[in-house]
């Protein structure tokens, strides 16, 4: 399997940057897909999920408003738009993929244990 996130970046805060997830190697649209972010000397975060049909989809408090997540599954590839960055964004950010992650019935585990497979980061830096 492979999941591969893309799009990061240097970008000043108020500014926008869009991440891909691109997978292969598994059937993608029978799984949920998260993406996750870790700042230096913090736990990671889940911040957003969207359920295998792209029904659903769930943020965190923080980027509610800011963050749009977004699938296309005939590319096997997940989306995060990120606008209006601020440097409290700033982290390496990681997509998971699981098949219960989140669905119609909720996102009930948004740190996301014991997720079936992990991605690289990409990291994404906001200069103030």
């Amino acid at each position: 399997f492979q999941l591969q996130a893309s799009g990061g970046g240097l970008v000043q805060a108020g500014g926008s940057l869009r991440l891909s997830c691109a997978a292969s190697g598994f059937t993608f649209d029978y799984y949920a897909i998260g993406w996750f972010r870790q700042a230096p000397g913090k736990e990671r975060e889940g911040v957003s999920c969207i359920s295998s049909g792209g029904g659903s989809t769930y943020y965190t408090d923080s980027v509610k408003g800011r963050f749009t997540i977004s699938r296309d599954n005939a590319k096997n590839t997940v989306f995060l738009q990120m606008n209006s960055l601020s440097p409290e964004d700033a982290a390496v950010y990681y997509c998971a993929a699981d098949p219960h992650y989140c669905s119609a019935y909720g996102w009930i585990n948004p740190q996301g244990y014991d997720m079936s497979y992990w991605g690289k980061g990409t990291q994404v830096t906001v200069s103030s």
